[in-house]
């Protein structure tokens, strides 16, 4: 037993929590604290995490209860809990399952507690989803508001046990393709198989809705598709590229029975609309002017779609929130590797996809050698003398810009390109002026959104069969292109301090390796600017996760002009 003064936590009165890692139970605490918590911050070996409504409900629909978070707090506390944060904790879990939605005759039924309904009456915003109130703890709700009500809810700390089941939609007729002849058939990992059963909960009533969060690599379209053939449904699949649409065929027809007759992709130049349809967020919100429809989002009742598939649901625009508001009767499953998200709209998420319903620590997927192992670094280079006038005359915004475009971080790409020298690299960064420097003076291929499709697809195919062994690409690579071979990556440039994209482009590189199943991700950033506070925030996700950044001591080389003039003999110095 750790005593008091050794443990690891400090729960403040707001349910701040400090985590300092060091302590002897810090592993131990960190676990709990990925359950009921978000980071949000670190400074040294101290971290702070965030309990919230959001986070406590999505550990409650996991299965757990108040008594047993607050327990767990106690058993790491260094202190003795603050009595407002077991009050809110108590307050927020004492919601959690009060109230219901059923269906019944046709009606859509709202039941709680009287005096929780009573409470409820005073909110005005409830009033237009309210039919008729039948009784002082039961009110019948219009069907169409379905969603609104229990966005609503969620963002009053109310959150609703959506139990009013889901129409079947068109009978599809298809298998996993578990036997092939002569070759091993296609099997379901254990983690997978639990995830689809979750979503799914026995054929329940309730089952249907929900996130399942895998890291990348390991098969979230696996579950997806498992999902889909046991409910044997006509389903529509949103996903974050073309790329990925293209992946998502691919995996369909190589692990079910479904033709390619059945399987329609709308998005880039295609337009079909089949049993099983795949489009992307971007064509789903195009429109004509700020003031115009989105006119693909007809996508949505095209057909009798028993299944809606959200991949990446952590980047859900807000059109296709307010669509998804519409579409409760219908079964909805979120994948993602990444359930953050930086515009605060996690309750959205709950409310309108469904609640976490299955979570698979990184660190885990990596013991089970289901991922690779990666190994992240963190290199800090002093600004460039031809920026430091420009830098100080900058605003905000543009001296961070400045900074990651900052020309000594090329000396440093160039030296761990020689420390790897034969595996393969994917060079990644949000501004496409210093990529398209850093490709010309590597003669390396560039991606970017600019990229047709198909010389998008030539490219992957080259690096994959090892013909390109260094590709240098934009954000478009952040996201489900499968890029097995890559074991280096070095990030030059990042979209300020997004968690979720630091994670994604640490995903590229968690297919398993042969060999020593390693890999290596750097981030490249300038020391004493805005940049590296970013680095910190960005890294917050990849640190709950038991990751650590080392700091590189590397120093950065001359610049590269005067390098390459001293190769060639031209520098006088």
């Amino acid at each position: 037993m750790v005593e008091a003064k050794d443990r690891a936590l400090i729960v403040q009165s707001d349910l701040t929590v400090l985590l300092d890692e060091r302590a002897a139970d810090g592993q131990a605490a960190r676990e709990l604290l990925q359950r009921v918590a978000e980071m949000t911050k670190r400074t040294g070996d101290v971290h702070t995490y965030r309990i919230t409504p959001v986070t406590l409900w999505n550990a409650l629909s996991a299965g757990g209860d108040a008594a047993s978070v607050l327990e767990g707090l106690k058993r790491h506390s260094r202190y003795d809990l603050p009595l407002q944060a077991s009050a809110s904790i108590r307050l927020w879990a004492g919601r959690y399952g009060k109230l219901q939605l059923s269906e019944d005759a046709g009606r859509l039924l709202v039941t709680g507690d009287e005096a929780v309904m009573e409470q409820l009456a005073l909110h005005s915003s409830l009033s237009a989803c309210r039919k008729e109130k039948l009784h002082s703890s039961m009110w019948e709700l219009y069907p169409e508001n379905r969603g609104e009500f229990k966005q609503e809810l969620a963002r009053l700390g109310y959150p609703v046990l959506d139990h009013a089941g889901y129409r079947s939609g068109e009978s599809l007729p298809v298998r996993l393709l578990t036997d092939r002849g002569n070759r091993a058939g296609f099997a379901l990992r254990d983690y997978q198989q639990e995830a689809v059963d979750r979503f799914l909960q026995n054929g329940s009533v309730q089952g249907g809705s929900g996130v399942v969060v895998l890291p990348c690599g390991t098969g979230k379209t696996v579950v997806g598709i498992a999902s889909l053939t046991q409910l044997g449904t006509e389903t529509l699949v949103l996903t974050s590229s073309v790329t990925s649409a293209q992946q998502w065929k691919n995996e369909l027809l190589d692990k079910t029975t479904l033709t390619a007759e059945q399987i329609g992709l709308y998005c880039g130049a295609y337009k079909q609309v089949r049993p099983v349809t795949i489009s992307t967020y971007t064509l789903l919100t195009h429109r004509s002017s700020k003031s115009g429809d989105f006119a693909h989002m007809k996508l949505f009742s095209e057909r009798d779609w028993g299944l809606i598939v959200y991949d990446e649901v952590h980047l859900l625009p807000a059109p296709v929130f307010r669509m998804t508001a519409k579409l409760q009767a219908t079964r909805r499953l979120g994948l993602t590797a990444t359930l953050v998200r930086e515009d605060g709209c996690a309750e959205d998420v709950y409310s309108l996809i469904g609640p976490k319903l299955y979570d698979m620590e990184w660190k885990k997927a990596e013991a089970g050698a289901y991922i690779s192992i990666v190994n992240c670094t963190e290199i800090r280079v002093g600004l460039h003398d031809s920026h430091r006038s420009e830098y100080a005359n900058s605003g905000a915004r543009g001296k961070l810009r400045i900074a990651a475009e900052n020309k000594n971080k090329l000396p440093v790409v160039r030296k761990l390109l020689g420390r790897h020298d034969g595996k393969p690299t994917l060079i990644i960064g949000q501004y496409l002026e210093q990529l398209y420097a850093i490709a010309k003076e590597l003669d390396a291929p560039l991606l970017t959104g600019e990229v047709p499709q198909e010389e998008r697809a030539i490219l992957y195919d080259s690096f994959r069969n090892g013909e390109i062994g260094v590709l240098v690409v934009s954000k478009v690579a952040n996201l489900a292109v499968d890029l097995p071979d890559a074991a280096v990556a070095i990030q030059v440039s990042g979209s300020f301090g997004s968690r979720q994209e630091e994670a994604q482009r640490i995903g590229r590189l968690l297919r398993p390796k042969s060999g020593g199943n390693e890999a290596w991700f750097y981030t490249v950033v300038t020391e004493g600017t805005k940049e590296t506070e970013f680095a910190w925030k960005r890294q917050l996700f990849m640190m709950e996760q038991g990751y650590m950044y080392e700091q590189d001591t590397m120093k950065a080389l001359p610049d590269e002009s005067e390098n390459m003039r001293r190769e060639r003999g031209e520098c006088s110095c």
